[in-house]
C-alpha cells in the first residue's frame, strides 16, 4: 500500500490524499471505479494531469464518481469552493441522481492529481456545466446499478428502483450499492442520452439545504489555506518594490542572512525570506536594504483622459452590431449623448491570497486558494521548467475570489522558498500586499450616443467602451441602429477578472443612458423600456421587479427618489429597483428589490444569498470604492482607507426568485451584480434633478 500524503491542520483533524488517482481507488478498496479512453485517444484521463480539446469533458464515469464497497460515494469536480456554495449545489446534483440523502456525498474539488481538468471556476459557469455533468455521471452509476441488480435477481429491470443507498425490487429484494460496487469493473461510459432527472421532479436539487460544512465555517473549525500545517514548515514574507513597475537597483542581504534559521532568496527582482515564525520572517525582511528604481507613471488624476488617448498596441476586434449612421440618428427626434466612468476597484477578499508548498523527491505540491488549480499548476510549470505531471495543486475551500484569484503568483513565491529552504514554506499575504499587488477591475469610460422618436422608439445607439471590457456591451433591447465597440487601451495599473467582468460598467452605462433618453422623450422609465423589449423573460424580470417594489406609487423629488434597470448576461435576466435619500451631499440606499431569472433555481436559499451579497458588493463599486493611485504606487492599502460596505450602510433588501423549471439552470454568481448601480443613479436623478455618471458616485 503506498503511503500517503498528509498535511495538518490548526486544531484540526488529519486529512490524507493519495499521490494517485490509481493510488487512491486502491485504497479505497476498488468499488464502481469505471475507466475507458475518451474519443480523442490521446487526451484520454485518468486522474486530472492531463487535459483535453476544446470544452470536451471526461464522460468515463470514473472520473467523476466512486463508489467503495462501504457504500462511500465520492464526486470530483476541478472546480473549487469558494464561498459562492458549489460544494452544496454539486452535491445536491449527485445525491438528486443517486436517489441519496447529501449527507452521503463526499465531493473531491480542486486538486489536479484528483479531479478531471478544469479550466477554472469563474463566468457562472458551475451551474451550467459542472452540474449538468455530475447529474449525468449520477444517473448513469444509478443505472448501473439498477442493472447489476436486476441481473443479480434475474428480474426486469423496470421492476428495480434505488432509494436511499439501497437497490431494491418489487419481490422485496434489496441491496446496498457498495454490495454492487465491489463487484463491478467493467468499463463503462456515461451514454450520451442517459436521463437525468427533470427539475419538475427533483427532490434534492431545486429545493433550500443549508451549506455544506456550514457548522464548521461558523464555529471557526473549518480550515483554509492559511490554517494548514506541514511538519517543520517555515513563514515566508517578500520584500516588496516601492512602486509598480520597479527594477532592482541594488540589495544587500547580509543582515538577514546572520540571522539564525532564516533563508533569503535573490532571484532578479525577487527577494524573500523564510523562517520558523512569522515575526522572524517579517524581522528579516525589513533586514534587506533594497534600492528600486522606476520611471514615472500615471496617476488617478489623469485616469480617463490616458485611458481615451492611449490605446493599446494591438488593437483587438470590436463588438460591433448593427448600424448606427447617421440616417439612423436622423430618424429619431431627440438625441442624447453622455460619457460615464468606472474606477479601479479591489477585490477584497476576507482571506487574502495565501500558499503552503513543499518539495518531496523532486514533485512540488501546492496548497493555495485559487479559482484555477490548474492554471496555477501551469504557472508552477513554467516558473520552475519542471512537467506538470510533477506538480499537485490542492485547493482547500477558499475564503472568497470573486475573479481577484486566478493567478498564482502568491503559489510561486511560496514554491521558490521552499525549494531553497528544503522545507515547506507558507506565505500568506497581508492586506495591505492584496490590495496592492493583486490585480483590479478595470477603470473604464464608457461614451454613449443616442436617438429616439417622441413616442419613444430608439432608432440609434452608439456604444464606446474604453478599456473596462466588452461583456455585456451589446444592448439586450430592440434597437435596429446599434453599433458597440471595445478599445483595449493602455493601463497605469494591472488589471483582470472582476465578478461580472466588464458587465457591471456596460449595464451601468446603458440602464443610466436609458433613463435618461426615457426623460428626454418625457416617458416613464419603466414604460420606456417595455417599449423597447422583445425579449419575454426580461419583460418578465421588470414586472416581477415592479410589482414586487410597487413601482410607480410614490413619486420622487425633495431628496427622496426611486429607479429601475434591467439587464442580462450569461443566461440570467435581472430587474432591479432602488429608493434612496440624498442629503448634504450624501446618497443613502434605503430600499432595493430585485429580481432574478436564472431558468430553474438549483437551491432556493443558496441563489437568494448570491442575490443579495450581489447587491450588497454592488453597492460598493456604485458609491464608495475606489483605488487611489500616484505615480506607480497605491495611497489606500488598507481597510481603514478603503471602505466596503458596512452593515449600517446595507439598505433592506428583497429578492424576486423566479424559478423557471422549463429553461436549463443559469449560473447566478455574477449576473446579479449588474443591476444595482444604474438603478441607485436613476434613483439620485429622481430624486435631486442631478445626474450621476460615475462609479462611485459623486454628487
Amino acid at each position: 500500500m503506498p503511503e500517503l500524503e498528509r498535511y495538518e491542520l490548526t486544531e484540526g483533524p488529519a486529512y490524507h490524499f493519495a499521490t494517485d488517482r490509481r493510488d487512491f481507488l486502491k485504497l479505497a478498496g476498488g468499488g464502481l471505479a469505471i475507466f475507458l479512453a475518451l474519443s480523442h485517444t490521446g487526451e484520454a484521463q485518468e486522474s486530472g494531469r492531463r487535459g483535453f480539446r476544446g470544452n470536451e469533458l471526461p464522460q468515463n464515469i470514473g472520473a467523476w464518481l466512486h463508489i467503495d464497497p462501504n457504500g462511500k460515494i465520492t464526486a470530483y469536480t476541478g472546480k473549487v469552493e469558494v464561498g459562492q456554495n458549489a460544494r452544496t449545489s454539486l452535491t445536491q446534483a449527485v445525491a438528486e441522481e443517486l436517489q441519496v440523502k447529501p449527507e452521503a456525498v463526499q465531493l473531491v474539488m480542486g486538486d489536479t492529481d484528483l479531479t478531471p481538468y478544469d479550466m477554472g471556476t469563474f463566468g457562472s459557469r458551475t451551474t451550467p456545466t459542472m452540474a449538468p455533468q455530475l447529474h449525468k455521471a449520477g444517473a448513469a452509476a444509478r443505472e448501473m446499478l439498477i442493472d447489476a441488480a436486476a441481473a443479480k435477481w434475474n428480474v426486469d429491470r423496470g421492476q428495480v428502483s434505488v432509494e436511499n443507498g439501497q437497490v431494491r425490487d418489487q419481490n422485496g429484494h434489496s441491496i446496498s450499492f457498495g454490495e454492487l460496487a465491489g463487484a463491478m469493473q467493467a468499463s463503462k461510459t456515461i451514454s450520451a442520452d442517459v436521463h437525468t432527472t427533470p427539475p419538475s421532479d427533483w427532490k434534492v436539487a431545486g429545493h433550500d439545504l443549508e451549506k455544506v460544512n456550514a457548522r464548521d465555517m461558523v464555529t471557526g473549525s473549518h480550515r483554509y489555506t492559511s490554517d494548514l500545517r506541514r511538519p517543520g514548515m517555515l513563514y515566508a514574507k517578500i520584500v516588496r518594490p516601492s512602486a509598480f513597475n520597479a527594477k532592482l537597483v541594488s540589495v544587500d542581504t547580509k543582515a538577514a542572512e546572520q540571522m539564525p534559521g532564516v533563508t533569503v532568496v535573490h532571484e532578479g527582482d525577487y527577494i524573500g525570506v523564510a523562517a520558523e515564525d512569522s515575526a522572524k520572517a517579517a524581522n528579516a525582511a525589513s533586514a534587506i536594504s533594497a534600492e528600486w528604481k522606476a520611471d514615472p507613471q500615471p496617476s488617478e488624476k489623469e485616469l480617463f483622459t490616458y485611458l481615451k488617448t492611449h490605446p493599446a498596441e494591438a488593437h483587438r476586434g470590436t463588438g460591433s452590431d448593427g448600424d448606427a449612421s447617421d440616417s439612423a440618428a436622423k430618424a429619431g427626434d431627440v438625441k442624447v449623448e453622455a460619457t460615464y466612468t468606472v474606477a479601479y476597484i479591489a477585490h477584497t477578499p476576507l482571506e487574502p491570497r495565501a500558499a503552503v508548498a513543499e518539495w518531496n523527491s523532486g514533485k512540488l505540491t501546492v496548497w493555495t486558494g485559487t479559482q484555477r488549480p490548474f492554471g496555477v499548476r501551469d504557472e508552477l510549470a513554467e516558473a520552475f521548467g519542471m512537467p506538470k505531471d510533477r506538480i499537485r495543486v490542492i485547493v482547500p475551500d477558499t475564503g472568497s475570489g470573486y475573479g481577484g484569484k486566478h493567478t498564482g503568483e502568491c503559489a510561486i513565491e511560496a514554491a521558490r522558498l521552499a525549494k531553497a529552504a528544503g522545507k515547506p514554506v507558507k506565505l500568506v499575504w497581508t492586506r495591505e500586499e492584496e490590495l496592492t499587488w493583486a490585480y483590479f477591475r478595470p477603470a473604464g469610460v464608457i461614451d454613449v450616443r443616442s436617438a429616439a422618436t417622441k413616442d419613444g422608439i430608439i432608432t440609434a445607439w452608439e456604444f464606446h467602451n474604453y478599456n473596462s471590457g466588452p461583456s455585456a456591451m451589446k444592448s439586450y433591447y430592440h434597437i435596429p441602429g446599434e453599433k458597440a465597440e471595445f478599445h483595449e487601451t493602455q493601463t497605469p495599473l494591472r488589471q483582470g477578472s472582476y465578478r461580472g467582468l466588464a458587465a457591471t460598467a456596460n449595464h451601468f452605462a446603458r440602464e443610466s443612458h436609458m433613463d435618461e433618453l426615457a426623460h428626454a422623450v418625457g416617458m416613464e422609465p419603466l414604460a420606456f423600456r417595455l417599449k423597447n423589449t422583445t425579449d419575454p423573460r426580461l419583460r418578465r424580470a421588470y414586472e416581477k421587479a415592479a410589482e414586487r417594489f410597487d413601482w410607480g406609487r410614490a413619486k420622487g423629488g425633495s431628496g427622496r427618489g426611486f429607479g429601475i434597470a434591467g439587464g442580462f448576461e450569461k443566461g440570467g435576466y435581472t430587474a432591479c429597483c432602488a429608493e434612496v435619500t440624498v442629503a448634504n451631499g450624501k446618497i443613502r440606499v434605503e430600499r432595493v428589490v430585485q429580481s432574478f431569472d436564472c431558468g430553474a433555481v438549483v437551491n432556493p436559499l443558496h441563489l437568494r444569498n448570491q442575490v443579495e451579497g450581489s447587491v450588497v458588493m454592488g453597492l460598493g463599486g456604485a458609491l464608495i470604492e475606489t483605488i487611489h493611485f500616484e505615480n506607480g504606487r497605491i495611497l489606500n492599502a488598507r481597510l481603514s482607507r478603503y471602505p466596503v460596505p458596512r452593515f449600517s450602510n446595507l439598505p433592506k433588501i428583497e429578492s424576486v426568485l423566479i424559478d423557471d423549471k422549463s429553461i436549463p439552470s443559469a449560473g447566478a454568481g455574477e449576473t446579479p451584480i449588474v443591476g444595482i448601480a444604474p438603478a441607485v443613479a436613476n434613483a439620485v436623478f429622481n430624486a435631486t434633478g442631478q445626474r450621476v455618471r460615475s462609479m462611485p458616485m459623486k454628487l
